[in-house]
């Protein structure tokens, strides 16, 4: 129990970096070789599991609280009918429901990591 209550604080960036690898492999069946550049967004991930930094776990963490709370307001304009969406975008906001929810969940545990000093 000790060595798993030891490695989860890894458990943020590993979720960050299965979705940037998922996101890479879709766009690449799509797009060939542009989607590469999508790569780079996990180098911070990465970053974090091989040096962590205080400051850059915190700064990641209130990056991704923020983009996620934005995709939360979309939910909740979605579901007020403050914004009339097409049926395409009903069904995006559908499916990526667990996607946003799981990234402000991750988000705030990086947030948590940095306040507790874990790295």
């Amino acid at each position: 129990m000790n060595t798993l209550s030891k490695y989860t604080k890894f458990i943020p960036y590993l979720y960050f970096l299965s979705i940037i690898v998922y996101w890479f492999t879709n766009m690449n069946k799509l797009e060939g070789i542009s989607a590469y550049p999508i790569l780079l967004f996990g180098i911070p991930f990465l970053w974090q599991l091989i040096k962590p930094s205080r400051k850059l776990n915190f700064s990641l963490g209130i990056i991704f609280v923020c983009l996620s709370s934005y995709l939360i307001l979309a939910y909740l304009s979605d579901l007020l009918n403050i914004i009339h969406w097409t049926e395409t975008s009903k069904n995006l906001l559908f499916y990526g429901g667990l996607l946003v929810v799981g990234n402000f969940v991750m988000s705030l545990w990086i947030v948590r990591n940095s306040i507790k000093k874990v790295f």
